[in-house]
């Protein structure tokens, strides 16, 4: 493990952030997740752009800017050294005093992590996963906008908490209004009369880098792919259920609350893109 930290890469071992950082305190941050393919970073400036519209929804400056924080990327992932790699981009308001008063923190802070991830294990890619309703719900985005990547990310943690202690692998997460919107850390996929479907941002979903790579790719292949609203019955209607993201990749599901999906994991729809996906990926990234 690399990290990037106050003008400099560390061991994972040396990086020291201080208890006083709000986004420790508070969850006061964001972050982006980011893939490193053949020693390329996977959309390098779509996910910077990501991240700073993140810090500008929530007033915080970003020290040097996106392009401070592309090089910062780039300086960590370089001195991992590795071909594959998982890298965490992290913006925190930075150090203050005891209270939630965010004017109060005058310098924010870039930290950096590369390392290697393995979200959902190996066994789960070829045969499926077990997905479970969680019973709680995705916040409004007049509450917390689910679009936004912040360090507040203990409702997900509690849902993914939720399904392994019922026996699942993965929580799916649905809005106020019983929409679904994603799982607690991807985006959801389903495929249905031949279309592929995902729900809009709008429905509480993560607008994620590899989603959209997924929908790109589905036109090249000459399937079907949009937006929509969905509801557990159309994961139940499905042919195919699968998730996507930048640390879990793309992965199978199985069943959903205990009852199959479609016919078999994974489905030919999900071969097809993983496959296209994998080729793809190289070549839309930046080099290190």
């Amino acid at each position: 493990m690399k990290i990037w930290l106050d003008g400099r890469v560390v061991d994972g071992k040396e990086a020291r952030v201080s208890v006083l950082d709000h986004g420790l305190l508070y969850g006061d941050g964001v972050f982006e997740g980011l893939r490193v393919y053949g020693r390329r970073v996977f959309r390098l400036e779509d996910h910077l752009k990501r991240f700073a519209t993140s810090a500008k929804a929530i007033c915080l400056e970003l020290p040097g800017g996106i392009d401070a924080a592309r090089d910062i990327v780039l300086e960590t992932a370089r001195a991992f050294g590795a071909d594959e790699a998982y890298v965490r981009l992290i913006a925190t308001r930075g150090e203050g005093p005891l209270g939630i008063d965010p004017t109060h923190c005058r310098e924010p802070r870039l930290i950096c992590i590369a390392d290697r991830i393995s979200v959902y294990p190996e066994s789960k890619r070829r045969a499926g996963m077990d997905l479970l309703t969680s019973s709680l719900r995705q916040p409004p985005a007049d509450a917390r906008d689910p679009r936004v990547k912040s360090l507040g990310y203990l409702n997900n943690a509690l849902a993914r908490l939720e399904a392994r202690q019922r026996g699942g692998d993965e929580a799916l997460l649905l809005n106020a209004t019983g929409a679904v919107c994603e799982v607690s850390v991807a985006n959801v996929f389903a495929v249905r009369d031949g279309a592929l479907l995902t729900p809009p941002g709008t429905d509480g979903a993560l607008e994620g880098i590899t989603r959209a790579t997924v929908l790109e790719l589905a036109g090249s292949l000459g399937i079907p792919a949009r937006e929509q609203t969905l509801g557990r019955f159309d994961l139940f209607a499905a042919n195919e259920v699968f998730v996507t993201g930048s640390a879990a990749g793309l992965v199978p599901i199985r069943s959903l609350d205990g009852r199959p999906i479609g016919n078999a994991s994974p489905g030919p729809i999900y071969e097809k893109i993983r496959e296209a996906f994998l080729e793809a990926a190289p070549s839309r990234g930046t080099a290190l």
